[in-house]
Formats: C-alpha cells, sequence, structure tokens
C-alpha cells in the first residue's frame, strides 16, 4: 500500500486561470487522478477539452457556473457535475468567496491530452 500525501504538493497557478494541486495524478494510477482546483472570485478558467478524457467536478465551496459545451449549469456546494470527453468547458465564480472543488479525470490527467479552445 502506498500513502499519497497532498501536503507536500504545492498549489501552482495554471495557465487555464485556477490554482491547482495535485492530490493524486502518477502513472500507476493510470485509470484516475484528482485534483483540488480553486477559482478565484470573478474568474472564468480558460475554455478547453480534454481528449479522451472524462472529467468529474465536485464542488466543495462556493459556486460557480460551469459551461460544457454551451450549456451553462449553476453549481453550488454538494453538487457534482460529469464532463464527457472531448466537450468544451469552463467554469466560472460568480460567488462571493473563492470556488473550490475536486477534478476527477477518468483516464489521470495528461496535459498531451488538453486542448485550450480560447483562440
Amino acid at each position: 500500500m502506498k500513502i499519497y500525501n497532498t501536503d507536500k504538493n504545492k498549489e501552482y497557478f495554471t495557465d487555464e486561470g485556477c490554482h491547482i494541486i495535485e492530490v493524486l495524478n502518477q502513472p500507476e494510477t493510470e485509470s484516475v487522478s484528482v485534483a483540488h482546483a480553486r477559482v478565484q472570485v470573478g474568474a472564468t478558467t480558460q475554455l478547453h477539452a480534454l481528449q479522451d478524457t472524462s472529467e468529474i467536478y465536485y464542488i466543495l465551496e462556493g459556486r460557480g457556473i460551469a459551461n460544457v459545451d454551451g450549456v451553462l449549469k449553476q453549481l453550488e456546494k454538494g453538487d457534482c457535475i460529469i464532463i464527457a470527453p472531448d466537450k468544451s468547458q469552463s467554469i466560472e465564480n460568480n460567488g462571493d468567496r473563492d470556488l473550490k472543488f475536486l477534478c476527477i479525470c477518468q483516464p489521470r490527467f495528461l496535459f498531451s491530452n488538453y486542448t485550450d479552445l480560447s483562440k
């Protein structure tokens, strides 16, 4: 059994426009990855798609508007949204505090599967 300690992982800011802590994203767990995302008040992440990768957002704190293939859905603490592979996606923090959520990717997130759609 192996324990992964996220306290050792530092939060970093992505080109996508959010802060990320990689909770679990290892070659030995190729079927899934988990990241803790934080979007600041008033910010919207870059429109993007994940090739051949589904993603689940589980909202921990705050509220936001998910845009998946042009369909907008209001999300708040406790909500969960499933984003199918290759679908355009972004999330806007329309609340009054940081929006925090888990991003669960299947298979695991790889930068090579990320497509920037904002251009």
